[in-house]
């Protein structure tokens, strides 16, 4: 009897021991539960986004980034969104496009025309507060779409813009988790 009673308490200490590490290890590990609320510091209401910048030949393709990453904080985030950089923004969202470019993937063997391309993204963001403090930085996200090259002229349908608008959308939603999720 007493042999049991040393290995059953033996056991609920390891057990114990075990269940309080991974505990630990869980709570440090920046994951959060569903439904948590994510927020940026306290002090920050109204973030203002100004028109991206861009240094591409691209056209309007700052804009289009500007407007999806406007939408994406407006529907996932409880802070109100301005335009203008003027005094009442609590933090101001820079971005500046470096490079956009699209690069054929595949040939058609028969053509030997491009069948389809990659656009390609390169932007610089940066969120700062009111005094200038840096609170969130990427010199450099990177993202890529892929679309298909009509071969038919008589009902050609350029996919590239919708290609764009998809690298939009994607970068928009993964600029707003990263900047949530960095606090």
């Amino acid at each position: 009897m007493i042999l049991g009673t040393i290995i059953l308490w033996t056991t609920n200490r390891w057990a114990a021991a075990i269940a309080l590490g991974v505990s630990l290890a869980a709570s440090g590990c920046g994951y959060h539960t569903v439904g948590s609320k994510v927020e940026l510091p306290q002090n920050i209401h109204t973030i203002a986004i100004p028109g991206f910048v861009s240094q591409s030949q691209t056209f309007r393709i700052e804009q289009l980034l500007t407007d999806a990453v406007v939408r994406e904080f407006n529907s996932r985030t409880q802070y109100h969104v301005i335009h203008e950089t003027k005094g009442d923004a609590d933090a101001v969202l820079k971005a500046t496009v470096l490079s956009a470019s699209a690069t054929p993937l595949a040939y058609d063997s028969q053509t030997g025309r491009a069948a389809s391309a990659l656009v390609t993204v390169s932007i610089q963001v940066t969120l700062t507060d009111r005094q200038g403090k840096v609170l969130f930085e990427n010199p450099s996200y990177l993202f890529h779409d892929q679309y298909e090259i009509s071969r038919d002229l008589h009902s050609f349908f350029e996919e590239d813009s919708p290609a764009v608008d998809r690298l939009s959308r994607d970068f928009a939603h993964t600029l707003v988790a990263n900047i949530l999720e960095a606090y």
